[in-house]
């Protein structure tokens, strides 16, 4: 176990599976408790499961950390609200959410659904903006009360809302607009003490298994830069009180 995060309560949306569990493991190895939010839905966002959530927490307490699990909707105001809560109820507090969740619903414009396109912005882009919203509503009352605060958000943009990628209009729009919201959060919380950063991640996970851009083939004993925790310790770093 790290000490990089020790004290530090995170948030992870989507952290049943893929690359928001590699980061809940991550930070729990770095000290931090975590809350892990995941409705535990298939890729496109139907069904829901409290099973992945619960497995993540398990491991998390298994390595001697702590972890709660979490199966609020983020993309919902009030089930964002809960979150945020659940993380204070939980351990006192909060400093860092990590805007992870994510769906998918690719279709050629001509083809999409207003359906499909509103799920995709409402679980990317809304719940980016929920999520900030809540916890920056919670860091202010801190500042107010003169409590020093040393606060993150670290949103997941996409390549795809940088350059475009067909059959992704939905996705690629939800994308772009979360870079754009982290550059106006950055600039409006820091009065609050919290810094607002974005990554835009390559990782093979079940999002993107399908999407034919990872031709290699896995290799044991080499380093795999698409393993999702091989993305976590930058996440984990920007976590931190040191990436202040």
């Amino acid at each position: 176990m790290g000490q990089a995060c020790e004290g530090r309560v995170v948030i992870v949306t989507g952290s049943g599976r893929g690359i928001g569990r590699a980061h809940a493991l991550e930070f729990a190895r770095q000290g931090a408790s975590v809350v892990v939010n995941d409705l535990g839905a298939e890729v496109d966002g139907s069904g829901s499961g409290s099973g992945p959530a619960g497995e993540v927490v398990e491991e998390i307490r298994a390595m001697g950390g702590m972890a709660v699990a979490n199966g609020d909707d983020v993309s919902d105001w009030e089930g964002a609200q809960k979150l945020v809560n659940t993380a204070i109820e939980s351990f006192g507090k909060l400093d860092v959410v990590v805007n992870n969740a994510g769906i998918l619903r690719d279709r050629m414009i001509i083809n999409m659904t207003d359906a499909e396109w509103d799920a995709v912005i409402r679980v990317h882009l809304r719940s980016t903006f929920s999520m900030t919203r809540w916890a920056a509503t919670y860091w202010r009352e801190q500042t107010k009360a003169g409590i020093e605060v040393d606060a993150r958000v670290i949103n997941t943009a996409s390549s795809s809302g940088i350059y475009g990628n067909v059959g992704q209009a939905n996705y690629g729009a939800a994308k772009a607009g979360i870079a754009s919201f982290t550059i106006i959060a950055s600039q409006e919380l820091a009065r609050y003490g919290a810094t607002v950063n974005a990554i835009a991640p390559v990782a093979l996970t079940r999002m993107t298994e399908n999407l034919g851009i990872f031709s290699h083939e896995e290799d044991p004993g080499k380093f795999d830069p698409f393993a999702p925790e091989n993305v976590s310790p930058l996440v984990v770093w920007l976590g931190s009180a040191a990436s202040k």
